[in-house]
């Protein structure tokens, strides 16, 4: 071989080593707890350079406790973790050329004790997400409103509002709600349902994502909120027990209309909870137990009702509720390997309620009373759910499949008996309605992280069937319709693919999804039935998915939101047979109701500084074949008919705000505003029951909102408060208007017995100002109504971790 041949030769090599050498390795890995091996959020990572300790990059760990530093040279480094409440931890790392892709795997980080025996201190993490799609929020934090219910609990937090009920996410109702990321029959599939009756005690956190990803179903336009139940790994047997108490309805807020009996006051609230833990090799045993009694006056609405002929109807709902909730889930962790695990759980709840409910009806002056219709409803709720869910763990965090199977079988016995007394008789009536809802689920979800991003792909099937019959008892004289009583059967069947591709960089990061799904269901009608027949729908459709967001600078992001989803009508909104809740007032279902299809698109910026941040967000969504509940009356017949129809074309258009702000190291003030405008379009539809009859409405619209302030103080010797004060503007309902309502909650918790004991007391609704009141325009009659329901409860409670 000739000089310049060798010359020529070595350079190639050296150019080669050289340009090897200067390869940009992707560095991953995921920090956790020492003792419970828990994921962390948000830990402060920093790389330095071992030569000159000059640091080169940093992160912080996402919500799952994974970081990654992108385009790092060959060589040795030192890296640093931070935590608040944990010691800090400094490892050397070495970076070579054998591959684009170093995992680190797990980091463990160890909690400083010296520091918690004297102060407990806990990190808490960003409300609103990194990506801006969502807000999560601890029921630790939310002080005013322990001991409660989940669905009072989420009174407090931002873009809620509660009515009727029923959860609202910016001034629209079609919320999916799932548990530990799936729809349940405990909270409704596909609508919500039971949240006034879950325990808050037994919820670690709620999140909200306004804008989800393809991954999740297409339900829900509003959006979903996932509440995440308590879990402890800690190892050895460990746990926690708790005992809330309380008194609602102190006093009579207004009094009954004469004849009837008492309504409830100091109605008494118990709520003993126990969570245990153990976990010993490759075994975790995890069991949650919660037991809810309450008494409340679930109702106590005043109505003046006018009709076109010029009569006027006074009129009281009065519901004592007496209620006994019991959930106890159990599971196990079986670690296979490092690689794999699996996860099985049962879910058992019992849910038993019981309303002692009197309606008086008198004339325009009350000189005369019409009706008194007064009734007893016994409900029993049984729910089953077990689950099984196997995870495969690749060499690289975050690269792994997850298979889920999940079976939940749900019964609704219910037993409603009343006494209908006129002046000239008197009625004993009643009906039987037993359901059985059997859903099976099977899923299959595939994550794999790229350098600068991740895919994410799965498919899901679901199978759901729901028979139920009704029967009917009537009396003298019975307003009964007999003749819509019988069977039906209500299946779906649901298979879904979906696939997302994520990007990220320095400044840029992107999202795009797809979710196709296939419908197919069929609400058979026993052929007796006076009213509906048979009926079905079946439909695929494509459910995209974008999100784009720009970083602005280190404090400062904006991004742009795209989604559509669906909301297919529940087995109860198609239900055909009538329910008497009210003398004069029946609700229907209705099995020609077709799914309601909504865009969505949203603009978000989050602005942060040292002291908190600031988060806005621009929205609108726009609907096909809204759904919506009418009522009307027919013919001379004072009866309302209440029954869910496709109105046509609706909108919701707002902007909402979260500010953040550290005010002093004891004081933290959230206030959370939203400005919308709903608008039902003009529609005209045809009502089958109970009898052929067209109903038309006007174009409503109204802008609405709401005010919440949360003032959170942070004492001495462990010592923390509450006060949250919160204000509704009015809006549109169906046909009608709600009025603007205001009420204030505060909350003291204590910390004792070094860490491990916890004490509280608080009061929702502390001045008794929350007052409903609506004005609906019907066909033939308009009325006005006040509802002074029990909303101010006094509660303490006390917890032990051990």
């Amino acid at each position: 071989m000739g000089i310049k041949l060798k010359k020529i030769f070595f350079f190639f090599i050296f150019f080669t080593l050289v340009s090897f050498a200067q390869n940009k390795v992707t560095v991953s890995g995921k920090i956790i707890d020492k003792t419970t091996l828990e994921a962390l959020p948000f830990v402060n990572i920093i790389l330095k350079s071992e030569k000159d300790n000059v640091m080169i990059t940093g992160v912080a760990s996402n919500e799952e406790g994974k970081f990654t530093l992108t385009d790092i040279l060959s060589g040795s480094y030192i890296l640093e973790l931070s935590y608040i409440g944990y010691k800090p931890k400094t490892l050397p790392l070495y970076v070579g050329n054998a591959s684009a892709y170093l995992d680190i795997k797990n980091i463990e980080i160890e909690e400083n004790i010296a520091t918690l025996n004297t102060v407990i201190v806990t990190g808490t993490q960003s409300e609103v997400s990194k990506k801006l799609d969502k807000k999560t929020y601890t029921l630790a934090d939310n002080v005013s409103q322990s001991g409660g219910s989940v669905l009072q609990a989420m009174q407090n937090l931002p873009s809620v509002t509660v009515q009727d009920g029923k959860i609202q996410l910016r001034g629209n109702d079609k919320v999916m709600v799932l548990i530990d990321g799936k729809q349940t029959a405990l909270t409704g599939f596909g609508n919500q349902s039971g949240l006034d009756n879950l325990p808050a005690s037994a919820i670690e956190k709620i999140e909200i994502i306004n804008n989800p990803s393809a991954k999740f179903d297409a339900n829900g336009n509003a959006g979903i909120i996932n509440i995440i139940y308590k879990k402890n790994k800690n190892k050895g047997l460990n746990g926690k027990v708790s005992l809330t108490t309380g008194l609602g309805s102190l006093w009579e807020r207004k009094q009954n209309l004469p004849t009837i009996r008492p309504q409830y006051t100091f109605t008494p609230k118990i709520n003993p909870s126990i969570a245990l833990n153990y976990k010993k090799n490759k075994t975790n045993l995890f069991l949650q137990s919660d037991y809810l009694y309450t008494q409340n006056l679930n109702k106590n609405e005043f109505v003046t009702r006018t009709y076109n002929d010029g009569t006027i109807i006074n009129q009281q709902t009065k519901r004592n509720r007496d209620t006994h909730f019991t959930t106890t889930k159990v599971g196990l962790d079986y670690y296979i390997n490092e690689a794999n695990t699996l996860t099985v759980s049962g879910l058992f709840g019992t849910e038993k309620i019981t309303d002692n409910g009197d309606e008086p009806f008198f004339n325009a002056d009350f000189s005369n009373r019409i009706r008194l219709w007064q009734f007893l409803e016994d409900e029993l709720k049984t729910t089953a759910m077990a689950t099984a869910l196997f995870t495969h763990q690749f060499k690289q965090p975050g690269h792994q499949y997850t298979t889920g199977l999940n079976y939940t079988f749900h019964r609704e016995d219910e037993k409603y008996f009343f006494t209908n007394t006129l002046s000239t008789y008197t009625g004993y009536d009643s009906f039987k309605l037993l359901s059985d809802e059997k859903v099976f689920d099977f899923n299959f979800d595939y994550t794999k992280p790229l350098q600068f991003g991740k895919i994410e792909t799965g498919i899901k099937y679901r199978k759901r069937n729901i028979p139920v019959n009704m029967q009917f008892f009537p009396g003298l004289n019975s307003p009964l319709d007999v003749n819509a009583g019988g069977w039906a059967n209500y299946n779906e069947n649901i298979p879904a693919i979906y696939g997302t591709y994520s990007f990220e960089n320095k400044n840029y990061e992107a999202e795009i999804g797809l979710r196709i799904e296939y419908v197919n269901l069929q609400y058979d009608v026993n052929p007796d039935h006076n009213t509906y027949k048979s009926s079905g729908y079946n439909y695929t459709q494509p459910f995209p998915n974008l999100r784009f967001g720009y970083k602005l600078n280190d404090n400062s992001k904006l991004s742009i939101f795209y989604n559509r989803r669906v909301d297919r009508p529940n087995e109860v909104d198609i239900r055909i047979f009538p329910k008497y809740d009210d003398a004069e007032i029946i609700k229907v279902g209705n099995p020609s109701l077709r799914p309601q299809f909504t865009n969505t698109i949203e603009l978000g910026h989050k602005y942060n500084w040292e002291s908190g941040s600031i988060y806005n967000a621009l929205y609108h969504k726009f609907a096909n074949q809204t759904i919506t509940r009418i009522a009307s009356t027919v013919n001379s017949n004072p009866t309302i008919y209440a029954i869910f129809q496709n109105a046509g074309k609706s909108s919701n258009t707002g902007l909402e705000t979260v500010i953040s702000q550290k005010i002093t190291n004891s004081y933290k003030l959230n206030i959370n505003f939203n400005v919308y405008q709903n608008q039902i379009n003009a529609f005209s539809v045809i009502n089958l029951y109970p009898t052929i009859n067209t109903f038309s409405a006007e174009t409503q619209k109204i802008v609405s909102g709401n005010f919440k302030v949360n003032n959170n103080f942070s004492f001495k010797n462990n010592l923390s408060a509450q006060f949250t004060a919160i204000y509704y503007a009015p809006d549109i309902i169906p046909q009608g208007k709600i009025k603007q309502r205001f009420t204030v909650d505060l909350g003291l918790k204590k910390g004792i017995q070094k860490g491990k004991g916890e004490f509280f007391i608080n009061a929702s609704d502390l001045f008794n100002t929350l007052v409903i009141k609506k004005e609906i325009q019907g066909s033939n009659f308009n009325y006005t109504s006040s509802d002074y329901h029990e909303t101010q409860v006094i509660k303490i409670g006390y917890s032990y971790k051990f």
